[in-house]
C-alpha cells in the first residue's frame, strides 16, 4: 500500500474515511459482512467498532479473503461455533488506526498481518522454543470475544432495532472495514510487502510452508504427499519444492486441481477417486516403499488414514492440518506406531507470529525466499461481492479470492 491509499483511509493520521474527524478513542462506524446465523447468506451492515482496550489494536482492514476454516464456521458444522451474530474472517491485511492502554510494540500506521494463535512473548509457552502456541492468546475456535474483558468489540442495530452485540472469530474477525484486535494477534511487518499479497500470511501460506519447513523439516531429495490440494496443501507442496523435494506427489478428487498444483511444483497426481485402489498403496509402488514425509489437509478421517499408511516404515512422518469433526478419534492402532512411522499436529505452520513472520516477509522482499503469492490468488473482487467468493470457494472453483474494502 502506498502513501496515497494510506491518506484515503485516514491511515496514520488519526482520521477515518467514514467522516474525517480524529477517530482515536471513539467508536467507528463502518461497514461489515454480518452473519445473523448458520447457512444465511452474509448481511453487509453498519457496525459499531469500539476503540481498542488495554493491549489491543484497532486496524483498517484494506485486503481479506476467506478460508475453509471459515466456511465451516459460517455453515454451523460444529455445533459450539453456533454463536450468532457474528464477523467472521481470519485471513487479512491493513494498516493500525489505534491503540489501547499498553501497547507498546505497534503505532497508528504501522502495516500489520492478522493472525489466529497470537503470542505474547511472556508466558512459558512464547519462551520456549519447542511450541508457537501461547498461554493466553493461543487460537481457540470456540473464543468470541476479547481477553481483557470477555467482551465485543462490534454492535449493530438489529433487525428489530434493538442494538446487540456482535461476536468476535479466531481472534481477528476480517470481514470488516475496523477490526479490534489483540495487540499479540497482530504483526507489525515491512511497509514495503505489498498488503494484498501479504494476507495470505495470516494462514494458508504460513500454515501450509510452516507444515513443510518447521514442523516436517522437509530435506532436499525427500518425497512428500500432500493429501488434499486446497490452499492450504498447495503452500506445502510450495514449501515443499522450495527446500528441494525430490518427489511432491498430490492427491485430490478433483482433477482440475492438478493444474494449479503443477505451478506449486507438484510433480505426480493421484485421483484417488479414479486409481482403482487405495491411494497408499500406489503411493509406495511410486516410492519403493513410501514416502518420507505426508500432509493431510482435508478432515477427513479416512484420508488421514490414507496418508499415514502411504509413508515409509522406519521414518516416515505424517503431518495433520485438516480441521477434524468432533468427537471422532484418529483411525490408527496405537501398535502401528511400533513401525516407526511418526504422525503429529502442526498449528500455523508452527510459526511463532510476531517473532518470525516478518523476517520471512523481509526475506521475501529482498528475494532469498521465492513464495508464489500471486498462485494463490485466483479472483479478486470487491468486500460487497463477499457471498459470491464463499460460493466459488464452496464450489471448489477458487483457491483465495482476495476482497478489497
Amino acid at each position: 500500500m502506498d502513501g496515497t491509499l494510506a491518506a484515503a483511509a485516514g491511515i496514520g493520521t488519526g482520521t477515518s474515511s467514514n467522516g474525517g474527524a480524529s477517530t482515536r478513542g471513539k467508536p467507528i462506524k463502518c461497514k461489515a459482512a454480518v452473519a445473523w446465523g448458520p447457512g444465511e447468506p452474509l448481511a453487509m451492515e453498519q457496525v459499531e467498532v469500539a476503540p481498542p482496550g488495554r493491549l489491543e489494536v484497532r486496524v483498517k482492514v484494506l485486503f481479506t479473503s476467506i478460508c475453509h476454516t471459515d466456511l465451516s464456521a459460517w455453515k454451523g458444522e460444529n455445533e459450539l461455533h453456533r454463536k450468532f451474530p457474528r464477523i467472521f474472517g481470519h485471513e487479512a491485511a491493513g494498516v493500525v488506526e489505534s491503540v489501547g492502554e499498553g501497547v507498546e510494540d505497534l503505532v497508528p500506521g504501522d502495516h500489520v498481518v492478522p493472525i489466529f494463535t497470537g503470542e505474547c512473548r511472556e508466558c512459558v509457552y512464547c519462551e520456549s522454543d519447542k511450541t508457537n502456541l501461547c498461554g493466553t492468546y493461543r487460537v481457540n475456535p470456540f473464543k468470541s470475544t476479547m481477553v481483557s474483558d470477555n467482551g465485543t468489540r462490534f454492535s449493530v442495530v438489529d433487525r428489530s432495532g434493538v442494538r446487540q452485540p456482535v461476536y468476535h472469530f479466531l481472534n481477528t474477525s476480517t470481514f470488516t472495514e475496523y477490526t479490534v484486535l489483540d495487540a499479540a494477534c497482530a504483526v507489525k511487518i515491512n511497509p514495503k510487502a505489498p498488503l494484498e499479497r501479504m494476507y495470505l500470511l495470516s494462514c494458508g501460506i504460513s500454515t501450509g510452508v510452516g507444515a513443510a519447513w518447521n514442523t516436517a523439516n522437509v530435506s532436499k531429495g525427500s518425497t512428500v504427499a500432500v493429501f488434499g490440494l486446497g490452499a492450504v496443501g498447495l503452500a506445502v507442496a510450495e514449501g515443499a519444492r522450495l527446500r528441494g523435494a525430490a518427489q511432491i506427489i498430490g492427491v485430490d478428487i478433483n482433477p482440475e486441481k492438478f493444474i494449479k498444483g503443477k505451478e506449486m511444483g507438484v510433480t505426480d497426481f493421484i485421483n484417488s477417486k479414479a486409481c482403482g485402489k487405495p491411494v497408499h498403496e500406489v503411493i509406495r509402488e511410486m516410492t519403493d516403499g513410501g514416502v518420507d514425509y505426508s500432509f493431510e489437509c482435508t478432515g477427513i478421517n479416512d484420508v488421514l488414514r490414507e496418508a499415514f499408511v502411504s509413508t515409509h516404515d522406519g521414518w516416515g512422518l505424517t503431518v495433520v492440518l485438516g480441521i477434524h469433526a468432533t468427537p471422532k478419534m484418529m483411525p490408527l492402532h496405537p501398535m502401528e506406531l511400533f513401525d516407526g512411522r511418526r504422525i503429529t499436529g502442526c498449528v500455523f505452520g508452527d510459526f511463532k507470529g510476531k517473532s518470525q513472520l516478518p523476517a520471512l516477509v523481509d526475506k521475501c522482499i529482498n528475494g532469498e525466499v521465492n513464495i508464489n503469492f500471486d498462485g494463490f490468488i485466483t479472483h479478486k473482487m470487491p468486500f460487497s461481492d463477499i457471498n459470491k467468493a464463499f460460493q466459488l470457494l464452496e464450489e471448489g472453483k477458487s483457491l483465495r479470492c482476495l476482497l478489497n474494502l
